[in-house]
């Protein structure tokens, strides 16, 4: 296919690359300028939406998405397919999607999981919004960046999908932060907590997959200074959006909106550029009482 794929950053830059080296003619275009092997650079959105089989865009948020929607649908090929991988608010996606739809673009939403490791190694969580054929189109291309593509439901519901599973990321995080913080106050080895809540009821993705505490469990960002496999202030974005979903819907999410508190607590004081996960070190340091 002729993909065109536009935002080549940590992620995006990637999934492309993956795209090409599948066998894709892939041509790219991010405003930082930021290149991806196998992927041809162009200097205009207009340039890499024209005559595209298939455009795929991974944005920072909802504004972006709209304005570029807003430059980019009238240049794509009557027909093509347009997928939205950003994760944003529901109403962007709806937004785009209607865009696409006014000038007779099929189009989905599928934000995704699994992080910059994932979109390396291809193996990506999809979770997709829209019509049922247009999914089915974007189906082999995601079979290439990723290990998994749900069809969640019509226009909007991967990003409700995406909303709904990072907020319980964030909180889980939390919690199993907490949990080692307070093990280490009551003398417990950190090897021997992770020994039993890994095969007890505490068990999680959090815990048992990207373990905060430096050395134990898989291999995590913990053992790396923290540097960002998804970034603290990404996790914020993402609960931030839950919170806004929670208010348009009247749904009562306190711990969303406590995880949502402390995240936006812990970025302002020291978490920006570190890992989510670096909730651990800092909880380690505060007593009773302190906040994040």
């Amino acid at each position: 296919m002729k993909i065109g794929f536009f935002g080549l950053g940590n992620m995006g830059g990637p999934m492309a690359a993956n795209l090409a080296k599948a066998g894709h003619e892939v041509t790219g275009y991010d405003i930082a300028g930021t290149t991806a092997a196998g992927v041809t650079s162009v200097a205009s959105a207009r340039e890499a939406a024209s005559g595209q089989d298939v455009v795929i865009t991974m944005l920072p948020n909802g504004k972006i998405l709209r304005d570029l929607y807003d430059e980019i649908v009238a240049y794509g090929a009557k027909g093509s397919l347009f997928v939205d991988c950003s994760t944003v608010d529901v109403e962007s996606a709806q937004y785009a999607h209607a865009k696409a739809k006014t000038n007779s673009l099929a189009s989905v939403d599928a934000p995704v999981s699994g992080g910059i490791t994932g979109a390396a190694a291809g193996t990506l969580t999809f979770m997709a919004g829209g019509e049922d054929d247009a999914f089915q189109r974007a189906v082999p291309l995601f079979e290439i960046m990723g290990q998994k593509a749900v069809h969640c439901g019509a226009a909007g519901a991967g990003q409700s999908a995406k909303i709904c599973n990072n907020m319980i990321l964030g909180i889980s995080m939390i919690g199993v932060c907490e949990a080692f913080s307070l093990a280490d106050k009551l003398g417990l080895d950190r090897q021997k907590m992770f020994d039993v809540v890994s095969t007890s009821s505490g068990f999680c993705w959090s815990l048992n997959n990207y373990c905060p505490a430096p050395g134990v469990g898989p291999k995590s960002p913990a053992d790396n200074d923290y540097k960002p496999g998804f970034a603290a202030e990404l996790m914020l974005k993402d609960l931030m959006l839950s919170q806004a979903a929670a208010d348009a819907t009247n749904a009562a999410t306190p711990l969303g909106a406590a995880a949502t508190a402390f995240y936006q607590a812990f970025v302002e004081h020291g978490g920006r550029g570190k890992d989510f996960s670096a909730v651990l070190p800092r909880l380690s340091e505060m007593k009773r009482g302190d906040q994040p």
